[in-house]
């Protein structure tokens, strides 16, 4: 398979708001987007996306993961941004429909129909950098996907940085461009000093999470991560975790941890990273300072590869949805 997010499906979804009002949604052949060079998004940022995941099962139909959830989250991204909030119905639909035209197009499980939902200010006016973008337009993308890293290893290396934030804490449970963006150059430096393959936010000492995902810490008793604030985003796979640990007995401990607690509960505790895209992926160890601190004994530990296969079992049909979170199509 191609790398992640670089092979697409033959068709896109799109509908857009203007005069106030948003079109009636519909599918094309994908092709360039058609932009004029004054357009919003252009010099002001104004976007934010979704990401998640549709399944095939061997019955031939496709499942996909917390669409609701990504619906919502999407729409209170929209409000941040001040961007036009596409109504639930709509959004919903496009990905549904865009979704049944690609069915044949899924890759077995556990690869899948990695989505994205895209919403850009298209505006044209250059003078508006202290004001919305009263046109928009909202995409739906579809790409088969399989692993997200590609790292040639079993486990990740984090870099923990103790003084600099992700991003604005303003955005930061915002998914929007700008935040991946500013986390892009601290990643690439920590690539080329340390061979890391993430880094770790974690301003004035505070835990927080990565440029690309969520951060947790396991044990064959508890699952400790951040509480929710508006610092870093509100991860579904997080989510969906948290209660599938809680469903199988983990007690769930949401706290704000400082570095120096980090680096003493590696001892005893796996490292982890949450996101669609990786679902839940092991960290192996920990620069910080310039010395690399093993996580455990550095290698995937019992409790992230149970908790990873609980979650693939749901998506894929080996195990009950008992929260409710597949929309079949």
């Amino acid at each position: 398979m191609a790398q992640f997010g670089t092979e697409f499906c033959d068709h896109i979804a799109i509908a857009r708001f203007e005069n106030d009002a948003w079109s009636a949604s519909f599918i094309e052949p994908l092709k360039p987007l058609s932009l004029h060079p004054a357009a919003h998004v252009l010099h002001y940022a104004s976007s934010c996306f979704e990401g998640f995941k549709a399944y095939r099962w061997e019955d031939g139909k496709a499942r996909i993961f917390r669409l609701p959830g990504h619906v919502a989250r999407m729409q209170k991204s929209a409000a941040s941004m001040r961007l036009p909030v596409p109504d639930a119905d709509l959004l919903s639909s496009m990905v549904i429909d865009l979704v049944a035209s690609q069915i044949d197009n899924i890759p077995p499980p556990p690869s899948s129909l990695y989505l994205r939902p895209t919403l850009i200010g298209t505006l044209e006016n250059i003078g508006a950098a202290a004001a919305p973008s009263s046109e928009a337009t909202l995409f739906v993308l579809a790409s088969p996907v399989g692993d997200y890293f590609d790292c040639g290893t079993a486990t990740l290396k984090l870099l923990v940085e103790d003084q600099r934030a992700r991003t604005t804490e303003q955005l930061g449970s915002t998914k929007t461009g700008g935040n991946y963006a500013a986390a892009l150059g601290p990643t690439l430096d920590a690539k080329e000093q340390y061979g890391a393959d993430q880094v770790l936010f974690c301003p004035d000492g505070d835990v927080q999470e990565t440029g690309a995902a969520n951060f947790l810490l396991i044990s064959d008793e508890e699952i400790i991560t951040k509480p929710l604030d508006s610092t870093f985003l509100h991860g579904m796979t997080r989510d969906s975790i948290l209660r599938l640990a809680a469903d199988n007995g983990y007690r769930i401990n949401e706290k704000n941890i400082t570095v120096d607690e980090l680096l003493e509960l590696v001892k005893t505790h796996e490292a982890t990273l949450s996101g669609t895209a990786v679902c839940l992926f092991p960290v192996g160890s920990l620069v910080y300072h310039g010395d690399e601190i093993m996580v455990r004994d550095g290698r995937p530990g019992p409790n992230t590869v149970r908790l990873r296969k609980a979650l693939q079992d749901v998506q894929c049909g080996q195990a009950p949805d008992t929260h409710g979170w597949l929309t079949e199509v």
